[in-house]
């Protein structure tokens, strides 16, 4: 439980330095990248046995990494596009409520079984985040609009599915930091291609405040991955209830730390997503 416990405070971190970007104006995208160069290095460090490029090249989970780094640069823009034309709250609501694709993967492909109480806590958990994450009174979305949040929901839903799927059947867990480290390259790699053929129109400027930002965000984004990987060797939490807790308490927790750090108000049904995601995490995690 203390990993677990640890992946979502990193992933929480992850929500603070997001606002201080908007604080301080630093070019998401930039840090982002940087962020992922870091979360690389990061890994490399903590490696402790000697790294084999050709190794890892011939390892059987080599190429399934690279798509995976390309995957989470896909899905960021994603997020800000459906952030930016849909709202922030459908882009929390459709980022998080992607935790039953790898809930089902979990059941039908590894055999996982559910108890009753565990189902109902499972409900109650996409519940609590929609509550917790809706700002708006109402939500209108136009049908050619809707395409943003559904490409969200599955692009993540895959990221955490492929995840536990590596983690399944290719990882030993002495594997976690370079399997890491090898999917933030690939996605940093796939950045810098995209910002390269963007200088070509737009000269490339190199802002210190970006490469500052992109350092604190890819130390904490790193472990998220790296404890959640350890959460789910847990014996005693099959991969659903792993996912839906990690998931609910990231937004409950997010939604705390937006109050006390960012005096944000809730509503009465953001409080009432509070609720429903303790009882949910009781449910999933007890029974």
């Amino acid at each position: 439980m203390l990993d677990l416990a640890l992946s979502v405070l990193c992933s929480s971190l992850i929500f603070v330095i997001f606002k201080l970007f908007d604080v301080f104006k630093i070019q998401t995208l930039y840090a982002i990248i940087t962020n992922y160069i870091v979360a690389c290095v990061t890994g490399l460090i903590l490696y402790t046995e000697k790294v084999d490029a050709v190794q890892v090249y011939h390892s059987n989970w080599f190429w399934g990494t690279l798509a995976l780094g390309v995957l989470f640069i896909l899905v960021f823009n994603i997020m800000a596009k459906t952030s930016q034309q849909v709202g922030v709250s459908v882009a929390s609501v459709a980022t998080k409520m992607s935790l039953v694709i790898p809930v089902i993967i979990g059941i039908v492909l590894y055999k996982e079984s559910l108890s009753l109480l565990k189902i109902i806590g499972i409900l109650l958990a996409l519940a609590a985040v929609y509550f917790t994450s809706i700002k708006e009174s109402t939500i209108s979305i136009s049908k050619k609009k809707l395409v943003l949040p559904l490409l969200l929901f599955l692009g993540s839903g895959i990221i955490d599915a492929s995840i536990n799927y590596f983690r399944e059947t290719k990882l030993t867990s002495a594997e976690f930091p370079l399997f890491s480290s090898t999917v933030f390259a690939a996605a940093a790699i796939t950045g810098l291609v995209f910002i390269l053929l963007k200088s070509i129109k737009e000269p490339l400027k190199v802002n210190l405040k970006n490469i500052l930002g992109g350092i604190a965000l890819g130390i904490p984004n790193y472990f998220s991955i790296f404890f959640l990987l350890r959460a789910l060797q847990n014996e005693q939490l099959n991969s659903a209830s792993v996912f839906t807790i990690n998931n609910v308490a990231i937004v409950m927790f997010s939604t705390l730390l937006g109050i006390v750090l960012f005096k944000e108000k809730l509503n009465a049904k953001n409080w009432g997503g509070i609720g429903l995601a303790i009882i949910s995490i009781l449910l999933v995690a007890l029974f």
